[in-house]
């Protein structure tokens, strides 16, 4: 008998992304999603063990790296022109991950976000590959939440 009570994985190919003034942004892939935390090392003159002890320091986000097709919406290459133009305000924003019905389950929402890099397509003309337009959204800080159910 199979067991009810099991906990499956969410697919990765069930998300979206939210980003303030530009609303909702497909994307085919969505990674970065890296967060470190440095290690501190110490030790008093005095102390009886001869090892240092570790504390936390610093944390670190990674560029949120996102992909898609490029097509004719210049929401992301406008949202860059303002950077390159001066003063841009900093935008938030989230990458959910859905279900299978989807609705959504967890959300790394970022704080304080602008593209660090846009990267356009490359062209072949013996390939039929989709062209890909790529950017790098520099954050603060990401934090985890689960979505209501």
């Amino acid at each position: 008998m199979p067991d009810r009570h099991r906990t499956d994985p969410f697919r990765g190919y069930n998300f979206r992304v939210e980003i303030d003034g530009v609303g909702d942004a497909a994307f085919r892939e969505i990674s970065g999603l890296t967060f470190e935390t440095d290690p501190v090392e110490y030790r008093d003159g005095d102390e009886p063990t001869l090892h240092v002890r570790k504390l936390y320091g610093l944390r670190k986000f990674t560029n949120i790296q996102a992909k898609r097709g490029i097509t004719t919406d210049l929401s992301l290459w406008n949202w860059y022109q303002e950077i390159l133009n001066g003063p841009a305000p900093l935008r938030d924003g989230a990458v959910i991950l859905t279900d299978e019905l989807q609705q959504d389950r967890l959300r790394w929402n970022f704080r304080n976000g602008f593209i660090a890099k846009w990267e356009g397509p490359s062209f072949n003309a013996t390939s039929n590959d989709v062209a890909i337009e790529m950017i790098e959204i520099s954050v603060d800080r990401v934090e985890l939440t689960a979505a209501a159910a």
